[in-house]
């Protein structure tokens, strides 16, 4: 029995160190299975930021791109308006320089009949023809000016109005009573709704 121990002894020393090798290569595998993602885990993080760092490129092009049209859209609009304006202005100007234009040529005939008045009484021309005449074309320049929206104001027997009358003189009067215009000096004109000239008058007092 004493020959035997030692044999038995060397039965378990060889399976603890079948035990112990058969752990360490399973520790190897393991390490070499755990290595693997760690590597392909950094390829693909690798890989993701490629793809990101692309995509932001391409899409601080297309917003670089789209900024470039929006100033040159603007630019547009600023040129046409700058056009637009200077455009406006010369209208503006020429319509303020040519506005009487119309007037103008309506009161040509009046003009001409006053031309030939002239030549008329140059020739001797009886007195009360000519003075008919000159009162024709009286009338005729009253009706020109009328149909701008000329009107003589009737004054004389109206309540004084400051807006409409200008009070040169203040006189006794039987026959109004007081604040009333006894006689116009001047006429006064309105142009449509708005005062052109104030009518110069004399108040009752």
């Amino acid at each position: 029995m004493k020959e035997q121990e030692p044999v038995q002894d060397n039965i378990n020393t060889n399976v603890e160190e079948e035990f112990e090798m058969n752990d360490h290569v399973n520790q190897e595998h393991t390490a070499d299975e755990n290595s693997i993602p760690e590597e392909n885990s950094a390829s693909e993080r690798e890989a993701s930021k490629a793809t990101a760092a692309k995509e932001g490129n391409a899409e601080h092009a297309a917003l670089r791109a789209e900024l470039e049209e929006q100033q040159q859209r603007l630019l547009r609009a600023q040129a046409d308006f700058d056009n637009f304006r200077r455009r406006t202005q010369k209208e503006k100007e020429e319509l303020g320089k040519y506005a009487s234009a119309k007037l103008i040529t309506e009161l040509l005939p009046v003009i001409d009949n006053f031309e030939r008045a002239l030549a008329s009484g140059e020739q001797g021309t009886d007195v009360t023809s000519y003075a008919k005449g000159v009162e024709m074309i009286f009338r005729q320049l009253e009706g020109v000016l009328g149909a701008e929206g000329l009107k003589a104001m009737e004054t004389v027997g109206e309540q004084f109005n400051p807006e409409f009358h200008q009070a040169i003189m203040q006189v006794e009067s039987d026959e109004y009573e007081e604040g009333i215009v006894v006689e116009e000096v001047q006429k006064g004109y309105m142009l449509k709704d708005k005062v052109l000239r104030p009518a110069m008058v004399k108040v009752s007092g």
